[in-house]
């Protein structure tokens, strides 16, 4: 078998249209879609394929990947591809579709007979443009073979969690990564803006921790991207963070955990999201302390 496949990718949005293009400079024949086409249009330059339907993109792939919003909306998506598709697939499931819809997903693909991969993705725009992303993977491994060449493609690692794709362990490890990813950036914006409100300069509380314990170089990126208004283009949005924060808390409670930090954090949110932040990076949570944006 070749390493070099037919590939359709529904969804082209940061993560998505990052994949497809590292997908075909891979030498991968890859065609993509997204709901809205403009937003897929660039990848033209790129040697990718822009399709019109879900169904014109997958038909006679040999693996398609599915980076959309959300369970719900792949769902869909998928369905709507489901005429063109034929038994025997491989679906790589990188949308963080949180415990209910991995399940709803999976059942989806064995109703058409699809190989499928629970793979959702570590890292945001830039590493994702890299291709330096980190694949959690859980899927059959008599099937890996197909999607090692595109894991490669689109990551520098992949980490695999288990053999049953169903089973949802790849997405549990996404969750528990993004519970830490979504509290530390809420704790960033909460420094710099109680540093704001005491009249404290952030630089000063920068020094406090240089080089100990409590210091972390997602701190500084985070702040930086406020103090030198780089919120656009989001390396991860505000909407979706607050999608994915949602996530989160449901899955504690179906597991008897209350999370009061992610809790805090998808209402933080998506008040910064209500204030007109929603497409920005998600470090613009930091506009949820204030009732307006504040005066620099």
């Amino acid at each position: 078998m070749t390493d070099k496949l037919t590939v359709g990718v529904l969804g082209t949005g940061i993560m998505g249209a990052a994949m497809a293009r590292n997908l075909a400079r891979a030498g991968h024949t890859v065609r993509a879609w997204n709901r809205t086409r403009a937003k897929a249009e660039p990848l033209a330059t790129d040697g990718v394929r822009v399709t019109d339907t879900p169904a014109e993109t997958v038909e006679g792939a040999d693996v398609i990947l599915t980076m959309l919003y959300d369970g719900p909306t792949t769902l869909d998506v998928v369905r709507e591809a489901a005429p063109a598709l034929r038994p025997g697939v491989t679906w790589v499931q990188s949308t963080t579709a949180g415990l209910d819809g991995i399940v709803e997903l999976a059942a989806l693909a064995r109703e058409h007979g699809l190989v499928f991969y629970d793979a959702p993705v570590l890292g945001t725009r830039q590493p994702a443009e890299a291709g330096q992303l980190t694949v959690l993977a859980a899927g059959p491994v008599e099937g890996r073979a197909v999607v090692e060449p595109v894991f490669d493609a689109v990551g520098a690692r992949t980490m695999w969690t288990g053999e049953d794709g169903g089973a949802g362990t790849a997405t549990r490890l996404k969750l528990v990564a993004n519970s830490w990813v979504l509290a530390a950036t809420a704790a960033a914006g909460e420094v710099l803006a109680l540093s704001q409100a005491l009249d404290v300069d952030p630089q000063h509380f920068f020094d406090l921790i240089a080089g100990g314990p409590l210091d972390m170089g997602y701190l500084k990126a985070k702040t930086a991207m406020i103090l030198e208004d780089r919120l656009t283009p989001a390396q991860f949005a505000v909407a979706t963070a607050g999608k994915d924060a949602r996530l989160i808390v449901e899955a504690g409670r179906q597991h008897g955990v209350r999370l009061d930090v992610a809790t805090a954090s998808a209402e933080r949110m998506e008040r910064a999201a209500a204030q007109g932040h929603a497409d920005e990076d998600m470090a613009a949570a930091y506009f949820a302390s204030f009732d307006e944006k504040p005066v620099e």
